[in-house]
């Protein structure tokens, strides 16, 4: 079962603000650890919910919260435009205007402005990675780290997307998705921004960590997204969980499969916060 808390574990403070960008106000929630003096890495943290659904309180549920918890970490998550109502751009957009608004805003928010970093899981992850490709295109903000969770960035069916009938999350919901996301995009060439698969030049991207289940959709084009990470001189790194599906460390945190999961993320969020760092231009 989900864990349907939607509110801070003990220590944790949560401040919510809204940021004027793109036309309109754009809701994040700021978590803190209590105590905290200033001077922490600054997470964006993104949710996921098939670029479709979901909202920033989903913080909560994966591994967003525990960076504040558990490292002190000033993680930002962002109430972006969900394609409903707001294909891509949107979303995409609000998303970046976060991650800027952190940069801009880090003395005030407590946050070292060499050490920001994105992360996300599922639709969160794809947000991730493509507001990290748009940061190293334009030079707005210097990003240290990524942490794209069995991202969704392949618009296009690969080996392990294609007839995929597990639990969560299978071809029909992503088909459904990525039609809804890309619509106003129509017959257009789909940009990496909108599909980080897409993208060709993976050189000058942060150092990158994620985890995937073999029984997934997302299962090859994580794999995939890695390896040209990799090829292209970026540190990255992937875990890989035999059978298990989409979201698991969200669906059973309880699970001894989930807590190695856990535990491997913390560890290598852990070695980015010692080893990755990156001044703003």
């Amino acid at each position: 079962m989900i864990k349907s808390r939607f509110w801070p574990d003990k220590g944790i403070i949560c401040e919510k603000r809204k940021i004027e960008a793109n036309g309109h106000k754009i809701p994040i929630l700021i978590l803190k650890k209590e105590g905290s003096i200033g001077n922490a890495p600054g997470v964006l943290w993104i949710h996921g919910g098939g670029y479709s659904t979901g909202m920033k309180e989903m913080v909560y549920m994966g591994r967003g919260e525990s960076l504040a918890k558990n490292f002190g970490a000033v993680v930002i998550s962002v109430g972006y435009r969900l394609s409903g109502l707001h294909p891509y751009p949107a979303g995409f957009n609000d998303c970046y205007a976060a991650l800027v608004y952190m940069k801009e805003h880090s003395y005030e928010l407590g946050i070292r402005d060499d050490q920001i970093m994105v992360g996300g899981e599922s639709a969160g992850g794809g947000l991730c990675a493509a507001i990290c490709m748009k940061a190293r295109d334009t030079g707005d903000v210097s990003i240290a780290y990524q942490m794209p969770l069995y991202p969704m960035i392949d618009n296009l069916d690969t080996d392990s997307s294609r007839d995929n009938h597990a639990k969560i999350w299978n071809t029909r919901r992503n088909h459904k998705a990525w039609k809804m996301y890309l619509r106003k995009l129509g017959k257009e060439i789909i940009p990496p921004y909108a599909a980080p698969a897409r993208q060709t030049d993976f050189s000058g991207l942060p150092p990158t960590y994620t985890f995937v289940g073999t029984a997934e959709p997302f299962y090859d084009e994580t794999l995939t997204f890695i390896e040209n990470l990799k090829n292209a001189g970026v540190e990255a790194s992937v875990d890989i969980y035999e059978n298990m599906y989409h979201a698991f460390d969200i669906n059973e945190p309880d699970s001894d499969i989930s807590r190695k999961a856990i535990r491997e993320f913390d560890k290598h969020f852990k070695y980015a916060l010692d080893n990755y760092f990156k001044e703003q231009s």
